[in-house]
This record gives structure tokens, sequence and C-alpha cells, in this order.
């Protein structure tokens, strides 16, 4: 799957044309989107043709906590970079299931935030944009087990009904924006 030139070119100018909150230094911008949608395809394209730093959400969840892992994210990254500071966060390890090496990330220039739910409401004050990456159930489901395999099915159905009842509640797709088809 790619994104087409169009898609590109416009989330590159809503990047170029956002600006970091208050007086940070970080332009943190969001690509969200329900599991498979696209968003770290859409986020190679975008630092294909920006510098920048890549930060996933899945550095932070996990097989057991795919929604709420949001507060490390929060108090090891978010906050430390709203007041210009280093940030220090332990990477999430999927095969061995613990906390793997630690990451820094120096405060200034474009950092995107790739992943599900990296647009949530704890998040907002931090963001300079956010892009939603929408994309149908079917083809979404299609991709990660093509990506998982087929025994992991029963987890991306669990999955996907998590992500169902966390944008029922946060309404994610209201609140970016700019808002791109993910399926090419």
């Amino acid at each position: 799957m790619a994104f087409d030139k169009d898609a590109i070119c416009t989330v590159l100018h809503t990047i170029n044309f956002a600006t970091p909150p208050g007086s940070m230094v970080s332009k943190i911008v969001a690509i969200d989107g329900f599991g498979g949608a696209g968003k770290s395809t859409l986020a190679a394209s975008v630092l294909g043709e920006r510098d920048g730093v890549l930060l996933h959400t899945d550095d932070f969840a996990s097989w057991d906590q795919p929604l709420e892992w949001w507060p490390r994210l929060l108090n090891q990254v978010l906050e430390p970079l709203g007041i210009n500071q280093t940030a220090r966060y332990q990477r999430y390890d999927w095969e061995s299931q613990k906390l793997a090496e630690w990451h820094e990330i120096v405060p200034g220039g474009l950092i995107v935030l790739e992943g599900v739910s990296s647009s949530r409401a704890a998040f907002r004050p931090y963001l300079a944009c956010s892009v939603w990456v929408d994309t149908p159930r079917e083809v979404r489901l299609q991709r990660g087990l093509e990506r998982d395999g087929d025994e992991a099915q029963d987890q991306w159905l669990k999955w996907m009904n998590e992500e169902n009842s966390w944008a029922i509640s946060e309404a994610p797709r209201d609140h970016v924006d700019l808002v791109v088809i993910g399926t090419g």
C-alpha cells in the first residue's frame, strides 16, 4: 500500500503550516487511525520528505494493553518535550513482552508520533497538528492478518472492538486537522 503524491503533499502542507503549541520548540505531529489503517506507511512517507524523529505508540502499547498505555508516553515524552527538555522512554518489546532499551528525544524539529490513539485528548495540548488515516475495517483486518498471521485473528478482533470503544468516547476523527484515505 502506498499513498498517492497528492495525499503526501497535503499532509506535508498541513505540517509545514502547523506551529508547536505555546513555547514548545518541537513540532509534534500525530498520525492516528485504527490498527492496519496505514499510519506507519504514511509516517514513513512524511519522513522520507522531511527530517524528523519517528515515535511509535507501539513502543508503549502491548498485547494486553493496546490502548491504556498512554500515561507512560505522556509522562516520559510529551511532558518533558512540552517544557523543552529531553525526553527519555523505554521501548516495549513485543516479542519478549517486556520493556527493553532506553531512547532519548532531544527537543526541537519535527517529531512524528505514529500509532493508534496518537491524537488522544490527553496528547492534544502537545500536538502541532494531527492526521487521521481512515481505512475500512475489512481492509485493516486483512492487513493485520497479513502482517501477524491468521492465528492473530482473535487478538485483532479484540483490538478492533477496543479501538471502537475508544473512538466512541473520544471521537478522534472529529479533532484532527486532516483526514486522509488509507486504501491507496
